[in-house]
């Protein structure tokens, strides 16, 4: 199959409120007991189930925000200089966000922010 979605992501100007509208709409239950405020959604490990899991959170002072999936690869830098090679955009990365999480974003050719995190 190739390298599978392992995460999706929700960044706005007011995560507080994104994470309240998604909870009532969804039923989704946020941790964010972490330094950033990330409104964590836990993974489904129930058998059968194919839930990722994500998060929603808020953007710094005066970022629109974003929507997004994250791809589990084995090397971040590699993946986003194929991106590049291939006509996409290098936009972050690679960034070690907490010391056992790596990430990229990168737009493909027509614009569309995808996200890259170490597998």
């Amino acid at each position: 199959m190739g390298q599978q979605v392992v995460h999706f992501e929700v960044v706005g100007k007011d995560g507080e409120r994104l994470r309240s509208y998604y909870s009532e709409l969804f039923g989704w239950e946020f941790d964010t007991n972490n330094p950033m405020n990330y409104g964590i959604v836990r993974r489904d490990e129930s058998a059968g189930s194919s839930n990722i899991g994500g998060g929603v959170g808020e953007g710094p002072d005066g970022y629109a925000g974003h929507v997004t999936f994250y791809v589990g690869v084995p090397d971040v830098e590699a993946a986003l200089a194929k991106a590049e090679s291939l006509g996409g955009t290098r936009v972050m990365g690679p960034e070690r966000v907490t010391e056992d999480v790596e990430l990229g974003h990168f737009t493909d050719p027509e614009g569309h922010l995808i996200g890259l995190v170490r597998a």
